[in-house]
Parts: structure tokens; sequence; C-alpha cells
């Protein structure tokens, strides 16, 4: 691999975005469902414009109280009318501001309802199509939202996590877990390395799955975030494979 995609997910609250912006090649930026507000995105949006970032909407369940992380079984209408808010509303910014939204990543429960749930799956897809059919959909790598989005034709990204682990069917772990998330920079960074040098990952069980990697999380809430991001982002330049966004001119 000579190059790869590293996103963040942003404007979430947190106080190191525009230095993780500085390590990352598309930022996924929170549009009022779990977190964000009209100023937190045009603050997003005007930090990936210098940074040279592209721009993502980050939509989620409607869940500020618990973060878009608890689960939600709702009519797929609803759901496709909150996805639908959120992405106009931060397209909207990005435009006023001169810029294009090129790809949209759900956040949270949302996510990961989307890589289990073909119907709802299906559902994202179409608002997303309906919206703009040029926007890349960035979804769990081997998950349904990829699927779907595949066969609507629209353009994928296969997403894995450098801070997370999987289990076994290559759903990421529950956070409830006690080693759902990896706190240690250097195990985030060796298992970012094997899934972009090898498309593989070590899951709970100890077996190593085999996963389609188009592009590595960074989350931008994360304890030591901004750490990772600095040296995920020196290591591979060290190494020759470039962090670049899709579309990207070399």
């Amino acid at each position: 691999m000579t190059s790869i995609d590293l996103n963040a997910d942003l404007g979430e609250g947190a106080d190191c975005d525009a230095a993780i912006l500085a390590c990352v090649s598309s930022a996924n930026i929170a549009c009022g469902g779990h977190a964000g507000d009209a100023d937190s995105m045009r603050t997003a949006v005007r930090l990936a414009l210098q940074h040279g970032v592209a721009i993502g909407a980050h939509p989620s369940f409607v869940d500020r109280e618990n973060f878009g992380r608890s689960e939600m079984h709702l009519p797929l209408d609803q759901v496709a009318e909150m996805l639908d808010g959120q992405i106009r509303a931060l397209r909207t910014i990005v435009l006023e501001q001169g810029a294009q939204l090129t790809h949209v990543k759900p956040h949270g429960a949302l996510y990961n309802q989307a890589a289990r749930d073909p119907a709802l799956a299906q559902r994202i897809v179409q608002t997303v199509a309906a919206i703009d059919p040029g926007l890349r959909i960035f979804g769990l790598s081997g998950g349904a939202l990829i699927s779907a989005a595949q066969q609507a034709g629209l353009a994928v990204a296969a997403e894995v996590f450098a801070d997370r682990r999987y289990q076994s069917d290559g759903a990421l772990a529950s956070r409830s877990l006690p080693r759902a998330t990896i706190d240690d920079v250097q195990l985030a960074l060796a298992q970012a390395l094997c899934l972009i040098r090898q498309g593989k990952v070590l899951a709970l069980d100890g077996h190593y799955l085999s996963l389609q990697v188009d592009t590595v999380c960074l989350h931008g809430d994360g304890a030591h975030a901004l750490e990772l991001a600095q040296l995920l982002r020196h290591t591979l330049t060290q190494q020759g494979i470039a962090v670049r966004a899709f579309g990207q001119a070399q």
C-alpha cells in the first residue's frame, strides 16, 4: 500500500481538533445529533479547509444525553428524517464556505446498527443518495452499510479502527466490555499498521480477521487521541505511506 486515508471524528467538543486535523486526511464533523451546533460546525469546517482535509458529515441518532451511543430502534422514516436534517445542515455550512461535502459516516450506535441491519443500512444509503449521490459512504469494513452502498452504486470507504478491538465476526467490541478500547498508543499503532500493511486484525478470541482497509479511524475524543494521531502519521511518513483522502491529488 502506497497511501491510506486517515479520518477523525471531530466537532464533538474535544480541545485538540485543530492539532488532529494536521495529522489526518478526512474529517467527520458532528452535525447536531449527538454533538455539535452551527457554530461548532463552522469552526470545524474552517479548520478542515485550513489543513486541506476532506469534509464529511457525522450524523447520528438524536441523543445528545448519551452521545449517540445508545441503541435506538426507530421507524426507518424517522431515522431518515434525522439524518437528512443533520447532513443538510452541515452541507449548507460547507457550501457557504466555498467547500464541498465529500462523505457521510454515521456515528456511534447508528454506525454499529447499520453494520449489521441491512434494512437500516439501505435506508441510510437512500437518504444520502437523495441528498447527493456523489457522496461516499464510510462504514465498518465487511458490514451491511458498505454492502448496501455498493449495491446502490455509491462510492464507499471500508473503515477500520486503530483504537478499538474486534469481535470474531468483525463487529467492534462493545464499549461495555473492559478491553473494548485500546488506550495504549503503541498497541493502537501496532494494530493500525497491521491493518494497513496486511489487512488483518487480531480479534478478542485470539484469531486474525482479514478486512478490506480503505480508511483508518482515529477517535478525536480518545484519551490519547492526539498522541496516537501524531505517532501514526509520523510512522506512516517514515515508511513511505502517504496519508491522502480519496480523490486527493498526489
